[in-house]
């Protein structure tokens, strides 16, 4: 059965509007730029063959659930699958200032890393994608508490994080 014309130029515009979006959180769930391209497409793709199926209105929100559950999928299967070596980097995209913000991104990025996979995504979705309790909940696929106890335990490492990398900022000058 064929799609009508405008499912297809309503997937177009959709995926143009939001693969940024779903690239920047695809990074910060997975910490790897590849990755989340490889996450991000994937997202896409499925969210594409559901179309049909999804609410025109939370399509962002169908994808971003599909790209979560593919990083988690990913992550339980990341052992035994092949580890690539690191290669050379691709040029990034430019930016109005390339230096504007550097440090801070790499002490995020840096910062998260630092967290397991749950509370990675728990502070990714009630801070970068501004979730509410509730929402981070449905969107993982966990219980209500278990955001809150687990959002409370990575605020407390991000913080140590934080305060570490201060004392190392100040014993370096």
């Amino acid at each position: 059965m064929q799609r009508p014309e405008n499912d297809d130029d309503r997937f177009v515009s959709f995926m143009h509007a939001s693969a940024a979006r779903l690239y920047r959180v695809a990074y910060l769930l997975a910490g790897d730029a590849a990755q989340a391209e490889e996450l991000t497409q994937q997202a896409l793709v499925r969210t594409y063959t559901a179309w049909s199926r999804v609410d025109g209105d939370d399509a962002y929100g169908y994808a971003r659930r599909i790209l979560v559950n593919l990083h988690n999928d990913w992550w339980r299967r990341r052992f035994l699958r092949e580890r690539p070596t690191p290669d050379v980097p691709e040029p990034r995209r430019a930016e109005q200032d390339p230096a504007d913000g550097v440090v801070v991104r790499d002490g995020v990025a840096r910062a998260l890393q630092t967290l397991s996979r749950r509370e990675r995504a728990v502070i990714v979705c009630r801070y970068y994608l501004d979730l509410t309790e509730q929402q981070t909940a449905d969107e993982l696929g966990v219980a209500l508490g278990t955001v809150k106890s687990t959002n409370a335990r990575a605020l407390r490492k991000l913080r140590i994080a934080a305060d570490e990398t201060t004392y190392e900022m100040k014993e370096a000058r």
